[in-house]
């Protein structure tokens, strides 16, 4: 089997961010928008987990019959601490790295774009670094969700823990669901599949 077709379950789905309603509407927290937006979709309410600094929800994804376990997550530590919690995450529930998923902002990427992965580099994203180096491998699954890069001379920093501007909120509740459909996609359906569903469409 190659990277690129369908594994079976269980997954685990991790949305990053930052704790507390002070980052809560962040661009940085786009990941756990999108966790959210799946819970909700299903009528599913996140609880603490056990023996790891993040809140759960098991359920599954798909059809009856032809669906798939899946473990959501979102971390409850600080972004740049993300892997210890996916660690223990993976661990408890005995989940191969190769079937984590990792929900999270992209600045290389155009907002209202997504790019779907598995492995390669970080692009500067202390979040999924200290993922890496948590699981020891970089052969996970990404969705990374467009918030392109700052205008003009402004701190990336600043701009990933800024809100999103006005004008991006009129579209956000579509990146964000279009998000949660490619992360069934890529469990359900295989990562190749996933990629040409999603990186086909135009940025609105």
């Amino acid at each position: 089997m190659t990277a690129s077709e369908r594994r079976p379950g269980p997954y685990l789905v991790v949305g990053l961010g930052n704790p507390g309603p002070k980052y809560a509407a962040t661009r940085h927290n786009v990941g756990q928008m999108v966790l959210d937006h799946i819970a909700d979709a299903g009528g599913g309410r996140f609880t603490a987990a056990r023996r790891a600094q993040a809140v759960v929800l098991e359920g599954r994804l798909g059809i009856p019959g032809a669906d798939e376990r899946v473990i959501l997550a979102k971390t409850t530590s600080y972004m740049n601490v993300s892997g210890g919690p996916v660690k223990a995450l993976a661990a408890y529930y005995d989940i191969a790295p190769e079937q984590v998923v990792v929900v999270h902002d992209e600045v290389d990427i155009p907002f209202d774009a997504l790019r779907l992965k598995r492995g390669g580099g970080e692009g500067g994203h202390n979040g999924l670094r200290d993922i890496t180096k948590a699981l020891g491998t970089k052969d996970y699954l990404r969705v990374r969700v467009g918030v392109g890069r700052p205008p003009g001379n402004r701190d990336t920093a600043d701009h990933v823990l800024a809100p999103f501007s006005s004008t991006e909120r009129k579209t956000l509740e579509l990146l964000i669901s279009d998000a949660a459909d490619a992360v069934e996609s890529v469990i359900l359906e295989g990562l190749t599949t996933a990629q040409q569903r999603f990186h086909s469409r135009e940025v609105r």
